[in-house]
């Protein structure tokens, strides 16, 4: 069974509320179809009911009406989420009228039932932007507790089962935050961490921080950095197994690790790899993905007290499929 295959069996053992505000939307709404024709997840869909069932009509599909749509604009619960993003957002000078105006976008509707309690995660990003996405989960869901930094991990399925975890790799920020302090980045690690456990399902992360120095074998600032944040990456969870700074090839190659890092229980063994910028990060999946011929899933967003995925607007109807189920692990971990 392969990693997506196990990631779905998952979702479907315990079956989370998942938010498509993106309702219209074709990809969308065929993935919603396949996911609810699959029990892959209570899916919830946002916008009037007849719209999204003679959308689903003209494309054929017949598993729409399983799930749970909800009409912003007559929902009984509209008026109780306009009260709730107020109380959240008077202190910013958001006035109530505002927050009943504000509540009628789908994706702060989504966000709102979230936080309400009403549903486990969200996705979209087929239509909106990045920003479009993150904007109401930091408002309303806000970051998961000891947590000020939101980042985005990727899943690299390699065909080198020698390193990581059979060939798997879970790495981060690949998308996020462009230039990460030392404390910035140890939020970092432990959410990547996070994620090879509920997502990638390893028992047992190794994370390395990465840099182009190995204990000391280079002197730089932003070495330090790694240094530092690896000092309070443990601080923030003392259980997590982390090491750095580590080189690449001492992460992941035991011989490497043995001769650059003695003594390190990571070196040479790492499974979930924490880059030092996004720069570095995006740069380096993207190789791997290329030039190595491997999948890469994600990004998967991190950090946030409920999952919210942010989804590329070139992506497919597996895609968005994928991240259903994706979503509906990380929010068996969120709760």
């Amino acid at each position: 069974m392969t990693l997506i295959e196990k990631i779905i069996e998952r979702a479907k053992s315990n079956r989370q509320r998942i938010v498509l505000p993106e309702s219209l939307e074709e990809r969308t709404l065929t993935a919603a179809d396949r996911a609810v024709a699959d029990q892959l997840a209570e899916i919830i869909l946002i916008g009037n009911r007849e719209e999204i069932l003679a959308k689903a009509k003209e494309l054929g599909l017949t598993h729409v009406e399983g799930a749970t749509i909800i009409d912003p604009a007559t929902s009984p619960k509209t008026q109780e989420y306009a009260n709730l993003l107020f109380e959240l957002r008077k202190k910013k000078g958001m006035t109530l009228e505002e927050a009943q105006k504000k509540v009628l976008d789908p994706l702060y509707f989504g966000c709102l039932i979230i936080k309400n309690g009403d549903a486990d995660g969200q996705i979209s990003g087929a239509l909106s932007t990045t920003g479009d996405t993150l904007r109401p989960a930091l408002q309303i869901i806000k970051c998961a507790p000891g947590i000020t930094c939101v980042s985005g991990a990727m899943l690299l399925i390699t065909q080198t089962p020698q390193y990581g975890e059979d060939g798997v790799l879970v790495v981060g920020d690949v998308a996020v935050t462009p230039m990460p302090d030392a404390a910035q980045l140890a939020q970092i690690a432990v959410c990547t961490a996070q994620t090879a456990k509920s997502v990638a399902g390893f028992a047992d992360p190794r994370v390395a921080m990465l840099s182009f120095s190995t204990k000391g074998s280079a002197k730089h600032e932003v070495v330090d950095k790694v240094i530092e944040a690896t000092r309070l990456a443990k601080e923030l969870d003392p259980a997590l197994k982390v090491d750095g700074e580590l080189q690449a090839d001492a992460a992941l190659v035991p011989s490497v690790g043995e001769k650059k890092a003695p003594g390190s229980d990571i070196a040479g063994h790492a499974n979930v790899l924490v880059f030092p910028c996004l720069e570095v990060g995006n740069i380096g999946y993207k190789l791997v993905q290329r030039l190595g011929n491997a999948d890469a899933i994600g990004p998967i967003l991190q950090g946030i007290a409920r999952p919210v995925n942010d989804l590329s607007r070139g992506c497919s109807v597996d895609d968005i499929y994928k991240m259903v189920a994706i979503t509906a692990c990380q929010a068996m971990d969120a709760k």
